[in-house]
């Protein structure tokens, strides 16, 4: 079994999230564990207006992303 080193550096060239005391910023199998452990996904499943919000609900991300695809 090969071990992954996780790129922090270059995760948080593309991460959106604004909340700035989260600890799991850049480690992003953390933040995604953290997040679907409250029923929730991350910052970066969601655009700029919605993720200011942090309504990071599966509702808000049907809802927004159901409303795309149509």
């Amino acid at each position: 079994m090969s071990q992954r080193i996780c790129r922090i550096d270059s995760n948080l060239k593309s991460c959106n999230c604004t909340y700035e005391p989260c600890p799991r910023k850049g480690i992003c199998c953390e933040c995604l564990r953290y997040h679907w452990s409250h029923r929730e996904l991350p910052a970066c499943f969601f655009p700029p207006e919605i993720e200011r919000t942090y309504d990071r609900s599966l509702k808000t991300f049907i809802n927004y992303w159901g409303k795309k695809i149509r």
